[in-house]
């Protein structure tokens, strides 16, 4: 199962972070079409940061396991760009869940 972690602020509810971590073993590798879904949509959050918000996410990138830190010292443009990419991303993970719960877990700390 794919296990999702979003971490946001107490204070405002942005997202802080996100940890995306193991398989959805829906389907051989390969195959798997949740595991495609989630790479997909996560890996494109990231690059989307860098390309629409001039952001670079600090990150830990491995098979099975995408760890993003949003940064702290962000102006307000910036930081309300990322924010609507992140949520955009929570959106979109949020509808693999809705079909394919059994395979992916979304879970959500502070905020």
């Amino acid at each position: 199962m794919i296990q999702v972690t979003i971490v946001r602020r107490p204070s405002d509810g942005a997202i802080d972070s996100f940890r995306i971590e193991g398989h959805a073993e829906y389907d051989v590798p390969g195959k798997d079409l949740v595991c495609a879904a989630v790479s997909a949509i996560s890996v494109g959050t990231v690059n989307a940061v860098e390309a629409v918000a001039g952001v670079v996410l600090p990150c830990e990138m491995e098979v099975g396991l995408l760890d993003a830190l949003v940064p702290l010292d962000l102006d307000s443009e910036q930081a309300a760009r990322v924010q609507v990419i992140l949520e955009s991303m929570v959106v979109m993970l949020e509808t693999i869940e809705t079909s394919y719960s059994a395979y992916i877990h979304i879970h959500t700390e502070g905020g």
